[in-house]
């Protein structure tokens, strides 16, 4: 099997009688790494990677997705860098290459390429039968879907402005997997864009949705803003939306459950 990352770069197996030493920057990375048995392999990793909490917390902290330390990271003795395209910024990824022999860039767009990101990275450190597991755990909790009645939803990730999701991105193909399409900016081409309530907006969408995160959004929200628009407004959790890796297998029984009670 060719390890192949996102920019098309190919990989080689770690030796096996060698330890590698892991600095992921990605908070669903870190998480998919522990569940693929590999947390004594990590060395760092972001503020944002919380999860699963009491391994993470032994895990040195190298700042933040976009505002990372390289000079801590080059202490480490790493041999090993993950990325994204989306959550670590170009220029932070350049200099790093200069410290950390492999960078390994992650870019998910469709809840199905979960499936090829777990055999890369399970590949890559001599995890591949833990990396089948988590195959067959997403095709088992996939095969359960079944689109419903289809639904424009407005899936808010801001406010003050107003932002949201762009169709070409991880979430708004989550969303699909039950029917719910996600609202197309008109005037936009950004993949997180800003908008405001206008009646055309919101006659436009069936349902809101107010994610999680990144911005915390709460009951009062949600109460306000049905007032406001007069449609229905619900809470999501926006890890179960957002987050790929392990995380995605949970994401997709969530989708399952909130499907059912809308």
């Amino acid at each position: 099997m060719k390890l192949i990352d996102a920019l098309g770069i190919k990989h080689q197996p770690v030796d096996a009688a060698q330890a590698p030493r892991i600095v992921s920057l990605v908070p669903s990375i870190t998480e998919l790494l522990c569940d693929l048995g590999l947390a004594q392999s990590l060395v760092g990793r972001t503020g944002f990677c919380i999860h699963p909490a009491d391994v993470v917390r032994g895990i040195a902290k190298v700042g933040g997705t976009k505002d990372v330390n390289v000079d801590k990271i080059s202490t480490f003795g790493a041999t090993h860098l993950i990325v994204n395209i989306d959550e670590n910024e170009k220029p932070t990824v350049d200099a790093l290459r200069k410290i950390v022999p492999h960078v390994i860039v992650t870019h998910p767009l469709a809840p199905r390429d979960n499936l090829a990101l777990y055999r890369l990275l399970g590949g890559v450190f001599g995890r591949v039968a833990q990396a089948e597991a988590l195959c067959a755990q997403f095709e088992s909790a996939a095969a359960l879907l079944t689109p419903g009645a289809p639904q424009r939803v407005l899936y808010c990730i801001w406010k003050d402005p107003w932002m949201t999701v762009s169709r070409d991105t991880y979430i708004a193909r989550m969303l699909e997997q039950i029917g719910w399409q996600q609202w197309p900016a008109p005037t936009s081409m950004a993949r997180y864009p800003t908008f405001s309530w206008s009646d055309a907006l919101v006659q436009a969408v069936d349902l809101v949705l107010l994610s999680s995160e990144p911005y915390h959004f709460g009951e009062a929200h949600v109460d306000s803003l049905e007032q406001q628009i007069g449609k229905p407004v619900r809470l999501v959790d926006g890890e179960m939306l957002s987050w790929y890796g392990s995380r995605a297998i949970a994401g997709l029984q969530y989708l399952r459950r909130i499907q059912s009670e809308c």
